[in-house]
């Protein structure tokens, strides 16, 4: 009997895969909005979302003029922590203390866990 080869997702369909599969979960209201965060290869993304109203609270990324003035490159872990920091005076700023964490699919490690550390040192409670 012949076997059917399974064909292997791309690593990013998989991380959509677990993204999606995460959301079902994860919402945020308005008294604790979501953290989400979004890397590409040379740049980090996060923004605080509250998911009932459909709005962004607050963001943060590597592309930002102030962001990129305390940093050099935008796809590092570095330039993960300052966007942690800019995301949560923004989202303080806004009035938000508590958030719920969507790490978008993405382990949590690197870029991931120092943008989630940075956020927490600011001020923001997960």
């Amino acid at each position: 009997m012949a076997t059917v080869p399974v064909r292997k997702l791309s690593r990013n369909a998989h991380r959509q895969r677990v993204h999606r599969r995460v959301r079902t979960r994860v919402e945020g209201t308005p008294e604790r909005p979501r953290l989400c965060v979004f890397r590409s290869l040379g740049h980090i993304y996060a923004q605080v979302i509250d998911d009932r109203t459909g709005r962004t609270l607050a963001s943060a990324s590597s592309l930002d003029k102030e962001v990129r003035k305390q940093m050099k490159g935008g796809g590092n872990v570095a330039a993960a922590k300052v966007v942690g920091q800019a995301v949560a005076e923004r989202a303080q700023k806004a009035g938000v203390q508590l958030v719920v964490f969507d790490r978008g699919g993405y382990k949590y490690h690197g870029r991931v866990k120092a943008l989630a550390d940075a956020a927490r040192e600011a001020g923001l409670k997960f």
